[in-house]
């Protein structure tokens, strides 16, 4: 099967099984500052995990558009990819484990025809500290699944400590289908009061790659040697935290996730997703502009084919993200140069060359994500500027090494920042020393380039706690107060304040809104006297729900991008007159709830971006 028959096999297998097909949100966070971009099919579902009820009922179904920018480091492996599809299917307080694992086994085997034989499971193990049992109701699902195709299922050791490194003896996969982890196999949102967690299972496909020791003496299921790789994750939230620790609720819920690009490698019995009809037409474009094969240099190809099919989703989304230096608009510069300059070392210098695979990509996804057709001229426009700022930004790289060669040989850190400053890569610089008869510290070099590459997973990582912290009552206040705010910043600094970004934890909310200028004292006074009054009038915070046709037509704000499908909530506050927004919650029933509000701090956030930082008193 190619991508679109998987994709719509997938949504009908669960439409079949009374799930309604949600579209696919934005791949640019709605109402959250602090996550760079959507990285999986949950994020925009997370207020209905919370508690909030869903519009479409309480079994969903979709295909999610997700980025990963901690991946980026990572493609050329045959199995990574920044830009991916995250096929999921959720249960929102319905059925739970022994539905979702057989409908899943029963998708893979009998509607893929993926051979079970080469299926395997991983389970939690369980942890005493959070009084977490292990698993065991899914292991007895699963051994009764696989003998449904006549596989007796053993389990193997377990691994309680890190997840990569494994059980640390040989294991017999023709016995062993299932293993418990401790570290690899516990979800959680956080660590606040309220929030859910929970074990979840993951399905790993053998693709038949022989061990490599140097990821362990034992090959495992987690092992990082590519043999095993995951296509599929159940995750069950069945826990919620308290003061006491974890307990598990009643209403659980099931969130699946199953990236397509490794389905569709499974599907096809191959061992590399460059190799599926997702990337095998833009790698074939490729080897015609360099006039090399891919075998010649995969790596290159995959990174190229990769960061060019990224940025293009990222600038041509419908709130699409132009190349910068600060930001989701970093994230695509760093995108597009890494392709111009991997692309250079498979001989691709034309200049301009990126816009003409951009069709390409275009065939892939047509009729799939139509924003790509409908934002053609942007992306095309914003890739030829990018790479003619780096073709730029190349030559004066070379006029500074120049500078540098002149006083002897190149250091280690010297050639990193050529690299980090100008795009030079280092088997460009090395060669350019060779011509200058001079020699550069190599190793000085990938010391430096790893010391980068930590602090960037790192600040990745930090990036990606999601929009609301938690659903406590402190946060729930501090959300409704947003609402109140916003209507006061429109009220008092004009119609061109829109809401930009937010992030609000139990302690604090953090506003980003659309205004050219710093805010005076005066302004500010008035926004906090405006949100007060409507708090001391105990407004009430009425929720309805009704089609997006219908909630244009109330003017409430937020941003029509199909993100909950065809019916929304839409929340009013005071009859309407003082604000009326789409948004999945959580709120406050009145705003005497909310407590007395207090802007902290204005600053700018941005370029036309202004910051607020604000807290309640109860």
């Amino acid at each position: 099967m190619n991508s679109r028959e998987i994709r719509q096999k997938f949504l009908d297998f669960y439409k079949g099984r009374g799930h309604v097909v949600i579209p696919s949100a934005s791949l640019i966070p709605e109402n959250d500052s602090t996550l760079l971009f959507v990285n999986s099919g949950m994020f925009p579902l997370v207020p209905y995990l919370l508690g909030e009820s869903h519009p479409s009922g309480v079994r969903l179904v979709n295909s999610q558009k997700s980025f990963r920018s901690e991946d980026i480091e990572e493609v050329g492996d045959s199995r990574h990819d920044t830009l991916f599809e995250m096929l999921g299917n959720w249960s929102l307080g319905d059925y739970f484990k022994e539905e979702q694992l057989h409908w899943w086994y029963e998708f893979l085997v009998d509607g893929l025809k993926i051979d079970p034989k080469r299926l395997y499971q991983t389970v939690y193990v369980g942890d005493p500290a959070i009084g977490a049992e292990k698993d065991e109701e899914s292991i007895s699902i699963i051994r009764d699944i696989f003998k449904e195709y006549g596989i007796d299922a053993e389990e193997g050791e377990e691994t309680v400590g890190k997840g990569a490194v494994g059980p640390g003896v040989p294991i017999d996969f023709s016995r062993v289908r299932i293993m418990a982890y401790r570290d690899k196999n516990w979800w959680k949102r956080g660590d606040a009061i309220g929030e859910l967690g929970g074990p979840d299972s993951e399905t790993f496909y053998d693709t038949g790659r022989p061990h490599d020791q140097k990821f362990g003496e034992h090959c495992h299921l987690n092992c990082d040697c590519g043999r095993f790789i995951e296509i599929g994750n159940s995750v069950f939230m069945q826990y919620k935290k308290t003061a006491g620790g974890w307990e598990e609720i009643k209403n659980k819920n099931v969130d699946f996730g199953g990236g397509l690009e490794r389905i569709l490698m499974a599907e096809n019995e191959i061992t590399n997703i460059f190799e599926t009809d997702l990337f095998a037409p833009i790698i074939d474009r490729l080897e015609v502009l360099s006039g090399r094969r891919y075998g010649d240099d995969m790596r290159s190809f995959e990174i190229v084919a990769d960061h060019l099919k990224a940025a293009a989703f990222l600038i041509g989304d419908d709130k699409g993200i132009v190349p910068s230096n600060v930001g989701q608009g970093y994230i695509v510069r760093r995108l597009i140069r890494r392709a111009v300059r991997y692309g250079r070392q498979l001989g691709i210098t034309e200049s301009g060359w990126m816009k003409t695979v951009l069709p390409t990509v275009l065939d892939i996804y047509a009729g799939v994500y139509p924003e790509l057709e409908r934002n053609f001229g942007f992306i095309s426009v914003e890739l030829d500027k990018e790479e003619e700022k780096f073709a730029r930004s190349l030559e004066n790289g070379i006029k500074e090494f120049d500078k540098m060669a002149g006083k002897g040989n190149i250091s280690g850190k010297e050639a990193f920042y050529l690299y980090q400053s100008y795009g030079l890569p280092k088997e460009d610089i090395e060669e350019l020393c060779g011509q200058k008869g001079i020699s550069f510290d190599g190793s000085g070099f990938d010391e430096e380039l790893k010391k980068h590459q930590d602090l960037s997973r790192t600040a990745s990582a930090g990036m990606f706690k999601g929009g609301l912290a938690d659903s406590s009552e402190e946060t729930t206040r501090l959300h409704t107060a947003a609402h109140l705010m916003l209507a006061a910043l429109r009220a008092v600094l004009g119609d061109h304040v829109l809401q930009k970004g937010s992030n609000i934890t139990a302690e604090r909310l953090r506003f980003d809104f659309s205004h050219p200028t710093k805010m005076t004292d005066e302004e500010i006074e008035k926004v906090e006297d405006l949100v007060n009054g409507w708090i001391r009038s105990d407004l009430p915070v009425i929720v309805d729900e009704m089609d997006i046709d219908e909630a244009k037509k109330t003017g409430a704000m937020g941003v029509f991008d199909d993100r909950y499908g065809d019916r929304v909530k839409v929340y009013t506050i005071g009859d309407g007159k003082v604000s009326i927004e789409i948004c999945g919650g959580p709120h406050v029933s009145k705003t005497s709830e909310i407590g007395d509000f207090k802007i902290i701090k204005e600053e700018s956030a941005s370029s036309g971006i202004r910051r607020i930082k604000a807290i309640t008193i109860k």
